[in-house]
């Protein structure tokens, strides 16, 4: 009789399990797809930013193989190690690009077209779509290069994409500038269009050097050099849309003033002082205006005045402060700011006569506004939980202004702030402390792809070239 009972208690105890079992995947079931369903609700978040930034269409698998030796020169070792560096690099941060690792590429690489052999590069493991390749020679202390870009999945007879030769004195200087702007023939050719940003600059504060001034730097943090040894403390630098001006705030015998550096002729020039605090010029498109902070009549409100100084007219008038303005990068009809005149600082925007005043941010401690070159996206720092005990902390993030939907770009890593656009639209560069004092990073407008920059002293306030 036990025998029989225990045969049927197992089969029951089975059943049980089977039941317990179902229930449990069909509550897992139903949990994945409500997960489903809320990514399927959220995915669009990420879609219009991806899309915004020109990052939604499918990469382009390219190839960059080292370029070859053209001459017997003993210059072409470290300036080919030069070159073929800073080409990889500058394709590598482009955004648009599934950069082939060097690893998978074939041990014969071509230097010039009829040493391409298109099965090494379209078959796997490289498997590219395109692939970038050339060569280098030194003679008599100048250097040539010769580039091509080949679709090596074509399949008709001409598949050069991009053919060009570059002339210049061989130093490793002038190597990399030649690899920035064939880079960016290449990002041109193949990024729809745009402009690639291998030849700008960005401008930022550091201390290095004993007290703030004003510094330069190639795009990916090459080259970095002072621009301004006034022993003061300067901050806010402003590069003009032509590359010509540089507009700053620095600590002078009447106070915060405004000052102008002009590249053309290596000095500061002359730029009225107006008294109180003038703080963060931001240029109009054109280059014909400046907007800046001034509290030249009692509280800190936002001015507009020509690129000069003259006509000066104040936009807001309210015991804010306001300051922080920046103009609208495509349109010149907006300029967005910060304000204190509801308590902590939130981010606004107005007409560029300071018209149809709009409040952005809801809530926290929001800073540091910035226009995207498309004029549809504003990125700046926020803490969106802020005050006695909140565990908030500085942030990125990303706006759409005519949906006011956002998107967060950096997460849980130190103090962010000060975010600008490249001036290609798919990158930006900020300050942050994440790792223990203020350095100046960049990133992919979608928050990946994430670099230091500057490693030496406190860097911040960094500010992108317009072209």
């Amino acid at each position: 009789m036990l025998n029989e009972q225990a045969p049927k208690g197992r089969k029951e105890r089975r059943e049980q399990t089977l039941r317990t079992l179902a229930q449990h995947t069909h509550r897992r079931t139903v949990i994945i797809l409500a997960l489903l369903a809320l990514l399927a609700v959220t995915a669009p978040a990420q879609d219009w930013i991806r899309t915004g930034t020109g990052l939604g269409v499918e990469k382009v698998r390219i190839a960059a193989s080292d370029f070859k030796p053209a001459t017997q020169d003993p210059k072409n070792t470290d300036l080919l190690k030069t070159f073929n560096d800073t080409l990889f690099n500058d394709l590598d941060n482009a955004g648009i690009f599934d950069l082939v690792s060097k690893s998978f590429y074939p041990l014969q690489v071509p230097g010039q077209p009829t040493e391409l052999n298109t099965k090494d590069w379209n078959s796997p493991p490289p498997n590219a779509s395109m692939l970038a390749f050339g060569n280098l020679g030194v003679t008599a202390d100048k250097v040539t290069v010769q580039g091509w870009l080949y679709d090596v999945k074509s399949s008709t007879t001409s598949p050069q994409v991009l053919g060009k030769q570059y002339n210049d004195n061989a130093t490793s200087d002038a190597v990399r500038v030649i690899a920035h702007k064939f880079a960016d023939e290449i990002i041109f050719r193949l990024g729809g269009g745009i402009p690639g940003i291998a030849e700008s600059k960005i401008y930022f504060v550091s201390n290095r050097s004993g007290t703030k001034e004003i510094w330069v730097m190639d795009y990916d943090g090459a080259n970095q050099h002072a621009i301004t040894h006034l022993g003061s403390i300067s901050l806010s630098p402003r590069i003009s849309p032509d590359g010509s001006r540089l507009a700053f705030s620095s600590i002078v015998k009447s106070g915060w003033e405004i000052m102008m550096y002009s590249f053309d002729l290596n000095r500061i020039v002359s730029f009225p002082h107006f008294g109180g605090m003038n703080l963060s010029p931001s240029w109009s498109p054109d280059g014909s205006k400046l907007a800046l902070s001034s509290s030249r009549n009692g509280y800190p409100n936002i001015f507009v005045m020509d690129a000069s100084g003259g006509n000066s007219h104040r936009l807001t008038s309210g015991q804010g402060p306001d300051v922080s303005p920046a103009w609208n990068r495509k349109t010149g009809a907006q300029i967005a700011f910060v304000s204190g005149r509801t308590g902590l600082p939130q981010i606004y925007t107005m007409e560029a006569d300071g018209t149809n005043v709009q409040r952005l941010t809801d809530q926290g401690y929001a800073v540091s506004p910035n226009w995207a070159p498309n004029g549809q996206f504003l990125t700046f720092s926020w803490m969106r939980k802020y005050g006695p005990g909140e565990p908030g902390s500085n942030d990125l993030y990303l706006m759409d202004i005519a949906s006011k939907q956002w998107v967060q770009l950096t997460h849980d890593a130190g103090r962010n702030d000060s975010p600008c656009w490249s001036p290609d639209g798919r990158h930006i560069v900020f300050q942050s402390h994440r790792t223990g004092t203020d350095q100046i990073f960049s990133m992919l407008a979608d928050g990946t792809n994430v670099k230091q920059l500057t490693f030496t002293g406190n860097n911040s306030q960094p500010n992108w070239s317009w072209k």
